[in-house]
């Protein structure tokens, strides 16, 4: 059995870094696969603090980021860059992770090559195509072409198969996320930031912000931070931390409504270790990103989702996750409901996380063997008991 498998990784941003990092990491553990790491660089400083952390270091960058770069610029860069990668390296396999325009693009590239496409975090869905934008349409697309399909729910695989997926294909495996989630967060951490560590967390209850969608900008996220900031003021012991997008659309609005509000921390972007510590230590997150809502409910904090669909709605049928959109009153009456109820806050933090036990990449890795008959027996997938 000296057949090994030629995989080559391509990430593009912070978010598949962080999930696409200890897979990495743990097909350097197997004989049998021999994986190299592209890199689209589609996002540059916040991508590279995640390989520190996780002490990869990417056999091909493409730096494709410009500023003010379009989603056209994105896509025509990384193609022809990805070409060239694919014609040097000739991999089996090509592994890509979730909805981002690099993602798409690389299972793109790999189909133009016909090379096999490996979907980590395959089959989340919303129906809205403009919702999330783009990463809906990049998700469904990369599904299309697609090989085998590494599902981190039962409910993700039940999409793929109601889109005539061979079942054969697909394989559940929890999300890596909870992976690099748990290799990460630490009790006691210190942050090194004067003002995050100059906050009582035993005392005060912190709520831990993010916004970015594209969808979301303008009027939505001015109803968003105007909400906000009624709870500070109808709430003494709150306080928010804001780690500000650098878009200067969304940094615009944010000082416009937040600018020196009183116990509102306007911060730079975490890196991804503090900020996980960070959220260790919040009382509940509002959000509109895709991956808080699988974090957070590890760690057991409560998720008020700043959108109006969600591609992830197990943890909502499980109770950790609510959608609240962008309404001003929806947004103060949920918060207010697990600030002033204790049993309304234990309902939402103390409910099963539906994605994951820490052990997905160990079962993306065994999968992969399977696919290409290196391993007869197909891995064990994750279930929630």
């Amino acid at each position: 059995m000296n057949k090994q498998i030629k995989a080559l990784a391509v990430f593009g941003t912070r978010p598949e870094a962080i999930k696409m990092a200890p897979l990495v990491k743990e097909l350097e553990k197997h004989d049998g696969i021999n994986c190299k790491v592209a890199v689209t660089a589609q996002h540059r400083e916040m991508l590279d603090q995640v390989l520190d952390l996780f002490g990869i270091t990417p056999e091909f960058d493409l730096n494709i980021m410009t500023p003010n770069q379009t989603l056209f610029d994105i896509t025509a860069k990384a193609l022809t860059g990805l070409n060239e990668i694919l014609d040097q390296e000739q991999p089996d396999i090509v592994l890509v992770h979730g909805d981002t325009t690099t993602t798409f693009v690389a299972g793109l590239a790999a189909f133009y090559r016909q090379v096999k496409v490996g979907h980590v975090e395959a089959g989340l869905r919303t129906g809205n195509k403009y919702s999330p934008y783009p990463e809906e349409m990049n998700r469904k697309l990369t599904g299309a072409l697609a090989d085998i399909h590494f599902s981190p729910t039962r409910v993700a695989k039940a999409n793929l198969l109601s889109e005539g997926v061979d079942p054969d294909h697909i394989m559940v495996t929890g999300n890596t996320v909870i992976d690099a989630l748990l290799a990460t967060v630490r009790d006691n951490y210190t942050f090194n930031y004067p003002e995050l560590d100059g906050i009582d967390y035993s005392n005060r209850r912190v709520l831990v912000v993010t916004t970015h969608r594209r969808e979301n900008l303008g009027e939505p996220m001015r109803n968003v931070y105007s909400a906000l900031r009624k709870v500070v003021e109808q709430y003494s012991d709150v306080e928010v931390v804001f780690p500000v997008h650098k878009n200067p659309k969304v940094k615009e609005i944010v000082d416009s409504v937040l600018g020196n509000t009183p116990r509102v921390h306007l911060i730079d972007p975490l890196e991804y270790e503090p900020f996980i510590n960070l959220m260790n230590k919040a009382h509940f997150v509002l959000t509109d990103s895709g991956g808080l809502q699988e974090e957070a409910p590890s760690l057991g904090k409560p998720v008020l989702v700043l959108r109006d669909t969600t591609e992830r709605p197990e943890a909502v049928q499980a109770g950790t996750v609510k959608l609240v959109g962008t309404s001003y009153t929806e947004i103060v009456d949920t918060c207010s409901k697990l600030l002033d109820s204790d049993e309304e806050y234990k309902k939402m933090a103390n409910a099963v996380n539906p994605y994951g036990d820490g052990k997905a990449c160990e079962r993306i890795a065994e999968g992969i063997k399977y696919f290409f008959g290196i391993k007869e027996d197909r891995p064990r997938e994750f279930k929630i008991d």
